[in-house]
């Protein structure tokens, strides 16, 4: 038992995300918590492109597109909202990791996050939401890893992605 007095979860709807989401969903049965899925957007463009051009009607609609990715990984992870969970489902504009940090701001929150796939490739991406709130998040945090299938495909990936063939007369490189 984590002890948790809610359960804060990210929800992006990304393989990891369903993982986390099903790992949280365990753990607020077992201690008869609140889980809290939230999902985090942000304008196409970034903040600086909204604020240049604003549009009261284009953040309602990039919020209404947010709730239906939240309610489409609910829908993957669980087949919808769980009848034995006292979930509350929520959309907040902002970077992912500085949302979820902010959700999951009492000390007896428990934050769970999926960690994606590893290897160097995606250490090279850059900072991934699951290592920021690791760093900043004021709560215990639960980084989930990548179901052993998500593992496997990104080893695919990567192998089509740098496989080298050597090159004999009379082939292109280009082609």
């Amino acid at each position: 038992m984590s002890g948790a007095c809610r359960i804060i979860v990210g929800a992006s709807g990304s393989p990891g995300s369903l993982q986390a989401l099903r790992f949280a969903a365990d753990l607020a049965r077992d201690d008869d918590a609140p889980l809290i899925p939230v999902l985090a957007w942000l304008p196409p463009g970034g903040e600086l492109a909204d604020r240049r051009q604003p549009s009261a009607h284009l953040r309602a609609v990039w919020k209404e597109a947010a709730w239906q990715r939240l309610w489409e990984a609910l829908d993957l992870a669980w087949g919808g909202l769980p009848a034995d969970l006292r979930a509350t489902p929520t959309v907040l504009r902002g970077e992912a990791g500085q949302v979820l940090i902010d959700t999951a701001c009492r000390p007896r929150d428990l934050l769970v996050v999926g960690a994606g796939r590893r290897g160097a490739l995606r250490r090279l991406a850059g900072c991934r939401v699951s290592r920021y709130c690791l760093a900043h998040a004021r709560c215990p945090v639960v980084a989930v890893p990548p179901t052993d299938l998500a593992q496997q495909a990104g080893h695919r990936l990567g192998r089509l992605l740098f496989s080298r063939r050597a090159l004999t007369p009379g082939t292109d490189a280009g082609h």
